[in-house]
């Protein structure tokens, strides 16, 4: 048995699973054209091959895992950055950079490496439960800022959030690509009144 590097048997098992899925995350936001294997995720979280069995019983199994770990953290720290803020609109404004700075921190670089790697079921759907997830405070963001339109609006926003992770992809600086984006977004939010009325 490995030396417990923990206080406790359950503790030390936690965290080399955190280590194994923080390891498959790297390597699949590296852009490597080869999905990860169980020995290459063991390397690089530094435990032996053997030690990932305990864990996860292939490498499917291992990024089904990933994707359960990642997708609720991605909505989880969007939803705390709308909640942190003042007003209706202002959360519309929340939603985007937060989606933008996951883009930046590395985080879409994941799930494009989860695209070529998972099973296609597997991320399709969890895709659509993330998808859900950010739409519906969007959505009612936009409604209580004053959109006559707050789903379809939420579509359009989200459109802009693809694009601009699009861009910081492609090299342009992410404190540019939030600025414009907020830039873009502010008239229209004033518009509806949501700036001006504090809603």
């Amino acid at each position: 048995m490995p030396r417990i590097q923990a206080a406790t048997v359950a503790e030390h098992r936690s965290l080399q699973h955190r280590a194994l899925l923080d390891a498959a995350r790297d390597i699949l936001a590296s852009g490597a054209p080869e999905t990860p294997s169980l020995s290459a995720v063991a390397q690089r979280a530094g435990l032996a091959r053997s030690s990932v069995y305990q864990y996860f019983r292939s490498r499917e199994d291992l990024l089904e895992a990933v994707i359960a770990d990642m997708f609720p953290r991605w909505a989880s720290f969007v939803a705390q950055r709308m909640n942190s803020a003042a007003t209706a609109a202002e959360q519309v404004l929340a939603y985007a950079d937060a989606n933008l700075e996951l883009v930046a921190q590395g985080e879409h670089a994941v799930m494009r490496g989860l695209a070529m790697a998972a099973p296609g079921a597997a991320l399709a759907e969890s895709s659509r439960v993330l998808h859900d997830q950010l739409r519906v405070p969007l959505v009612d963001a936009l409604a209580r800022s004053g959109a006559t339109q707050a789903p379809h609006m939420a579509e359009l926003i989200q459109a802009v959030v693809r694009t601009g992770s699009q861009m910081i992809e492609n090299g342009v600086p992410p404190d540019g690509v939030r600025g414009l984006v907020k830039e873009m977004l502010e008239p229209y939010l004033h518009g509806v009144g949501g700036l001006q009325s504090g809603s």
